[in-house]
């Protein structure tokens, strides 16, 4: 009998994946929150949790040159970049507003934790089948 590990771990992978994905665009909207004209950007986690579970891949953008390069979000197939609506646009046009970002980076972190916790605990039951325990 063979074991599917992509059964057996269900969808904290891609969880994990589109966590650390979004660590990393909330990250970039908190270091640029003094860069005037930066616009915050986010994408709908449920949305791409969707797509991820479902192996769905994203169209490629048109390009109208073959050298053109197709952003790392199309082209892997993940969520869509989206730009956040401030509450009150900043005058430099910024629209980064720190306490709303740190409180959705937070909100991410603590998610990130709790599907490493439950792919741990998975992992963790596997290996007792595998022993007999």
């Amino acid at each position: 009998m063979s074991i599917s590990f992509d059964k057996a771990l269900g969808a904290h992978p891609a969880a994990l994946n589109l966590r650390s994905e979004r660590a990393k665009v909330l990250a970039e909207n908190l270091a640029n929150a003094d860069t005037p004209h930066f616009k915050a950007r986010d994408f709908d986690f449920q949305a791409a949790m969707q797509q991820a579970t479902a192996g769905q891949k994203m169209a490629p953008l048109q390009t109208t040159n073959e050298r053109h390069l197709q952003p790392a979000n199309f082209s892997a197939g993940r969520a869509e970049m989206l730009y956040r609506v401030p509450y009150g646009p900043a005058l430099d046009g910024n629209t980064v507003e720190m306490h709303a970002e740190q409180s959705k980076f937070a909100e991410n972190s603590v998610h990130y934790q709790a599907s490493l916790t439950f792919l741990g605990d998975r992992i963790q039951g596997l290996v007792g089948a595998l022993r007999g325990e």
